[in-house]
């Protein structure tokens, strides 16, 4: 199938690196229209921190396309210390760079969604918003991720009336650019995340994009509220 997105306008944040640039990828190889969204390297330059541009960004998109289809939120940073180690600094740029840049672009893009008339909001929890991991100094992110689901559980009640879903995945560890360099700060790390892995296996952007591609196709039009771990089944023990 090369073509269950056919048609549909999709905003992807992120999307130079990562999961987000393996959201883009997918979405434009079924089909959709996709405007990727980045600080750099993709076909919007952003940043989704700063209210005034973001609604700019929105405005001229919606302007352009009357609609947006699909929101993708997969752009996020967070730092990751003990909590002997955490400066304030760095939780609140972390709370900020885990809901701030999910809640902003949302209600930029919300009018927009509500014109699509069957509009799919696609954000990113984690693993790490339902189970700590042994070595893994997480704090901040295990709050904002366990925020981003609880925010996601809001929007897609609010979002009902106007048949906007919002859904949540939950990914487990994925090979990206920046959890290599994780990987290659801790070479103990790997054996701890493969050890509560059922698969005995890494992620890797595709692996989340297809669930993406279906949370955001019609095939999923009556799920919402979802949140789906997508792990090798290291939330499942």
């Amino acid at each position: 199938m090369a073509d269950r997105l056919k048609g549909k306008i999709a905003v992807v944040t992120g999307a130079a690196n990562g999961i987000g640039k393996g959201c883009a990828q997918m979405f434009r190889a079924e089909g959709a229209h996709v405007i990727g969204v980045d600080l750099r390297g993709a076909d919007r330059a952003c940043d989704l921190l700063d209210e005034a541009a973001v609604e700019a960004l929105f405005g001229e998109v919606g302007a352009a396309h009357g609609r947006i289809d699909i929101l993708v939120n997969a752009a996020a940073f967070a730092h990751f210390e003990w909590i002997e180690a955490m400066r304030y600094e760095a939780w609140k740029a972390t709370l900020a760079s885990e809901l701030d840049i999910v809640f902003l672009p949302t209600r930029a893009a919300w009018p927009h969604l509500r014109a699509s008339g069957a509009a799919s909001i696609v954000n990113f929890a984690s693993a790490n918003a339902r189970h700590a991991l042994e070595g893994s100094p997480a704090l901040a992110h295990c709050a904002g991720k366990g925020g981003v689901l609880a925010m996601t559980r809001q929007l897609a009640m609010e979002g009902a009336p106007h048949n906007i879903r919002a859904n949540s995945i939950a990914p487990g560890f994925v090979l990206t650019e920046a959890t290599r360099r994780h990987l290659a700060a801790d070479p103990d790390f790997e054996r701890k995340v493969l050890a509560r892995n059922m698969l005995k296996r890494l992620g890797e952007p595709q692996d989340i994009a297809w669930c993406a591609t279906w949370l955001a196709s019609d095939e999923a039009r009556y799920v919402t509220g979802a949140d789906i771990a997508v792990d090798a089944g290291g939330t499942a023990w």
